[in-house]
């Protein structure tokens, strides 16, 4: 993906992530920060606090992605309120195979 210089100083970054037991938060390169219901995020609602630590950004912070729960976000997508998009049968999936592993 390819973003003029204008359109890169008009857009928001993630610049440190947070979870707790109820909120994704986002503080983001702008100032703001940006919480969300944990529970928009079925993987990340599942994980434990060492797995919710373990993120690294994704383009220079225009996503999160945490390698323990195969889980990638998006800054847009949290500033548009928007939800994960997987399955419930992808999410059951996932779920019996952390079981399985002994995650």
């Amino acid at each position: 993906m390819s973003i003029s210089r204008v359109e890169a100083e008009r857009i928001a970054f993630a610049r440190s992530v947070r979870v707790t037991g109820e909120r994704l938060i986002v503080e983001l390169t702008d100032g703001r920060e940006i919480s969300v219901p944990l529970s928009w995020y079925p993987r990340l609602s599942h994980g434990r606090p060492e797995e919710h630590q373990r993120w690294e950004l994704i383009g220079r912070g225009m996503g999160i992605h945490w390698p323990d729960l195969d889980e990638d976000i998006s800054v847009e997508g949290v500033l548009a309120g928007r939800k994960s998009g997987e399955s419930s049968k992808s999410i059951e999936r996932w779920l019996q195979s952390r079981q399985s592993s002994g995650q």
